[in-house]
């Protein structure tokens, strides 16, 4: 079903929007302005990342960031496109900031937002099943105030925890290109950097959200043993960041694949935000 340029309104606040939303158009929780630098390329992402000296500033760089065309060709068509059961909603289809607690203990790492999750939302793992079954998790260990999470102004707060993606784009068929991973780096490298005084352990959300991990304490001027530790579900590695030590958690990402199989269960992924929060 195709939208065309039609505005829609927001399903919670009835303000309309284009799809994708400009920045600065009252989106809830936009960070960005009509004036917020664009990064046009890695090089780009790479300076501005660098230079960032805030996480309302990281936020609002993101989420207008357009350096990697074939994301932003697909997160736009998504946006434009729609699903069938969302054609009368507007969609985000920018990239998608981090999200959570300025000051968390905890940081959790994903792989990149989804089509119609975030993609629609405006906010990481809002919106799909993957994230019903997450948000649900972190309010049964009290890390958030509700289990539910359907759009960026229901009223969320997350306790001591932020969330992030190594990959700020919906990509096609949910996975980025190298190319693509290394050009977003510097953004979550920047979260990092902003964040890693406080942050005490980091849950990665699968195999490639654990090497983001690890390379993003590298990067950051933490040290990483040799070899490096392996993913695996409830895997934890004891790490010297920056700041102090940090413990990296290993979750198996909580795709409908993983959920309705049985491999990843509600127990499983309370037993690691429980780790988590006892770091």
């Amino acid at each position: 079903m195709h939208s065309g340029g039609v505005k829609r309104a927001h399903p919670r606040t009835g303000a309309v929007f284009d799809s994708p939303v400009p920045p600065g158009s009252g989106w809830p929780g936009d960070p960005a302005t009509p004036n917020t630098a664009v990064a046009a390329d890695g090089a780009q992402v790479q300076s501005l990342a660098e230079a960032v000296d805030s996480l309302v500033e990281l936020d609002a760089l993101v989420s207008v960031c357009r350096a990697c065309p074939r994301l932003v060709q697909w997160r736009e068509e998504v946006a434009t496109v729609k699903r069938r059961s969302y054609a009368d909603e507007p969609y985000w289809g920018r990239p998608i900031p981090g999200w959570g607690a300025a000051q968390p203990r905890i940081l959790v790492v994903g792989l990149a937002p989804a089509a119609h999750g975030g993609n629609r939302t405006g906010r990481v793992f809002t919106g799909d099943r993957s994230g019903d079954f997450l948000f649900a998790a972190l309010h049964r260990v009290g890390l958030t105030n509700q289990a539910v999470c359907v759009d960026a102004a229901d009223g969320l707060e997350l306790y001591d925890t932020r969330l992030a993606a190594a990959v700020r784009c919906a990509p096609p068929g949910n996975a980025p290109n190298p190319a693509e991973r290394a050009t977003c780096a510097p953004w979550l490298d920047a979260e990092w950097r902003l964040t890693s005084r406080h942050v005490r352990a980091v849950v990665a959300l699968g195999g490639f959200a654990w090497r983001a991990a690890l390379q993003m304490i590298r990067d950051g001027g933490g040290s990483v043993p040799k070899p490096a530790p392996k993913f695996g579900h409830a895997a934890t590695a004891e790490l010297a960041g920056p700041h102090g030590p940090v413990t990296l958690i290993g979750c198996y990402h909580p795709s409908q694949q993983n959920t309705f199989t049985g491999k990843l269960t509600p127990a499983m992924l309370d037993d690691v935000f429980t780790t988590a929060a006892n770091v």
